[in-house]
């Protein structure tokens, strides 16, 4: 099967290369414990626009173009734009990046978007289509609730199991060639669907289908968890992160401190009272850009399984009372130092 591995993972024939990661941020990202890693952080959610979508739109074109920048490339160079949000027809994305004349792949994934963009965007410079693509993903909080749960001047008491969506956009530029991490290997994941329909509890409906990641990429590639240094999933929080535990041990393997979660990582639950943690497209995204690419780039992180998870709801699904399924997709990431792999 030629660079397939497994069921659901691929080898990329030489690793693609993460030549420049970017994060921009809202104004409780940036209060958070990872405030000083992002490249740039927002005083007002509105970001100088009329509204809390087109501000997402103006997340996405600005740090994309810093995305780029950082690489040393011009817009002009990107082979393909890989990206998508949680709106409507992906509207964030699509009147962010509409003005760049960049051939454009507009994804759904919901919150795993991230790991859905860098996974396409790598195998397309592996299959040889492409030197540069531009990946990413966005979403906003005010947008999100907005859209799939209450007006925010209702003022509806959130439960402890709910996640704050991140505001704010990560982006990448993959490259055949150049100094960087390395994505080597890709698993996808499949829709999973455990009937959980609280749209107040994204990490119960997503912890099943990053189990299943996590089972179908170990059974691929023959790995273990001590294998990694780092295990990081997008946006269970709390909740979600331990029922991933719980079920990874009913199937024999102890997932230890090692693994971690974005939503997790990105707020002080303390002092900014989110509850669960974090959650949305943008939540895996900046945490990577921001916290983990220069980890890799380093070498202080030698390998990473990086694992964004997303609930595949909608408005009407939501309201015609159907389940939540779940998704997740996972990027095998070599650290800059860590050319030797792991056995």
């Amino acid at each position: 099967m030629g660079k397939r591995i497994g069921k659901q993972t691929v080898r990329l024939s030489e690793g693609v290369s993460i030549i420049s990661a970017a994060s921009t941020v809202g104004p409780k990202e940036a209060e958070g414990p990872l405030g000083a890693y992002f490249d740039r952080t927002v005083e007002d959610a509105f970001f100088g626009e009329k509204s809390w979508e087109l501000a997402e739109s103006r997340f996405v074109r600005e740090n994309m173009n810093l995305a780029v920048d950082k690489a040393g490339l011009k817009m002009k160079d990107m082979d393909y734009i890989l990206c998508g949000d949680l709106l409507n027809q992906c509207t964030g994305s699509t009147f962010g990046i509409k003005g760049f004349s960049v051939p454009f792949f507009g994804l759904f994934g919901a919150c795993s978007t991230m790991g859905e963009s860098m996974s396409l965007g790598a195998m397309l410079i592996d299959g040889g289509f492409a030197n540069y693509v531009l990946t990413g993903a966005s979403s906003h909080f005010c947008a999100a609730e907005k859209q799939f749960r209450f007006p925010l001047p209702l003022g509806t008491q959130r439960p402890p199991t709910s996640t704050w969506t991140v505001t704010g956009d990560g982006a990448t530029v993959l490259a055949r060639k150049g100094e960087g991490p390395k994505i080597t290997e890709i698993t996808t994941g499949k829709v999973v669907d455990m009937g959980v329909t609280d749209a107040n509890n994204m990490g119960a409906a997503m912890a099943p289908a990053a189990t299943a990641l996590l089972l179908a990429h170990f059974e691929d590639t023959g790995r273990t968890p001590e294998d990694y240094d780092v295990i990081a999933t997008g946006d269970l929080g709390t909740v979600g992160r331990q029922l991933v535990v719980e079920l990874m041990e009913k199937d024999g393997y102890k997932m230890d401190s090692r693994f971690t979660d974005c939503g997790i990582e990105i707020y002080d639950d303390a002092s900014q009272d989110t509850h669960a943690g974090g959650s949305g497209c943008a939540c895996s995204a900046v945490t990577f850009c921001s916290y983990f690419y220069p980890k890799l780039k380093s070498g202080e992180i030698q390998r990473m399984l990086f694992i964004p998870t997303g609930a595949l709801m909608s408005p009407t699904s939501s309201q015609q009372g159907m389940a939540i399924p779940g998704v997740a997709h996972g990027v095998v990431i070599e650290g800059c130092k860590g050319e030797g792999e792991k056995k």
